[in-house]
C-alpha cells in the first residue's frame, strides 16, 4: 500500500474532565478520548464518538471508521495533517444508552472545545452529529443537510454521511468524497 492509513495522535483530556460522569457512558468507557490528530488546525470533523484504539489486550489499531475517513480525505484530496477530528460523545459506548442524555451531556464538552479552538470550519459525519449541532430541526439528517454550508454558532459547517455508513453501503462512497471535496473547497477559501 502507497499510502498507509495512520492513527492519528490523541490530545490530552484537559484537567479535571478524565473522569467526568455527566451520563451513563462513565459507567461503560475504559477511558475518556477528547480528540485526535493536529490539536492546532482549525479544520474540525465531529464524528459521534470515538471508535476502537486497540484491542482488548492494549495493542493498538485502526478501526474501520477511522479507515474509511482517511480513504475518503485521501480521494478528496484533504491532507490529514490538515485536520483535527474530534467527537460529540468522549467516551466510547460498548452497550446500548440513553443517547439524548449522553448527547446533551457531552455537547458542553465540544462547546467548550469549539471556544478553545477557533475553527475555521467545522464538518459533521452522520445524522447523530447534526441532531446534536440542529436540536431544534426535527430528526436533522445528513440526507438533507449534506450539500449546502449551514452555520453552527457562527461557523460553516458542513455533514456527509458517517464513515461507518459508508462501509456498510459502499454505494455512499461516491457521495462521501463528493462531501470531503465540497470540505476541501470551503477550506481553500477561508484559509
Amino acid at each position: 500500500m502507497d499510502h498507509p492509513y495512520v492513527l492519528l495522535p490523541e490530545e490530552a483530556v484537559p484537567h479535571g474532565l478524565q473522569h467526568c460522569e455527566r451520563c451513563e457512558l462513565a459507567k461503560q468507557r475504559t477511558r475518556v478520548i477528547w480528540g485526535e490528530g493536529n490539536p492546532e488546525a482549525r479544520l474540525i470533523m465531529i464524528l459521534d464518538n470515538p471508535g476502537a484504539r486497540e484491542d482488548r489486550q492494549g495493542n493498538s489499531f485502526l478501526c474501520g471508521t477511522r479507515e474509511t475517513l482517511q480513504h475518503g480525505m485521501r480521494e478528496a484530496g484533504l491532507e490529514i495533517d490538515s485536520v483535527y477530528v474530534t467527537y460529540l460523545l468522549k467516551c466510547r459506548p460498548i452497550r446500548a444508552y440513553n443517547k439524548p442524555e449522553a448527547r446533551d451531556a457531552c455537547l458542553t464538552h465540544l462547546q467548550m472545545q469549539l471556544l478553545e479552538k477557533r475553527p475555521l470550519v467545522l464538518f459533521g459525519f452522520g445524522n447523530v452529529v447534526a441532531e446534536a449541532l440542529f436540536p431544534g430541526r426535527e430528526n436533522a439528517s445528513v440526507k438533507e443537510l449534506r450539500g449546502s454550508w449551514h452555520e453552527f454558532q457562527g461557523i460553516p459547517v458542513g455533514f456527509t454521511y458517517h464513515p461507518l455508513a459508508v462501509r456498510r453501503r459502499p454505494n455512499l462512497m461516491r457521495f462521501f468524497v463528493e462531501d470531503l471535496v465540497a470540505l476541501k473547497k470551503k477550506w481553500e477559501n477561508v484559509q
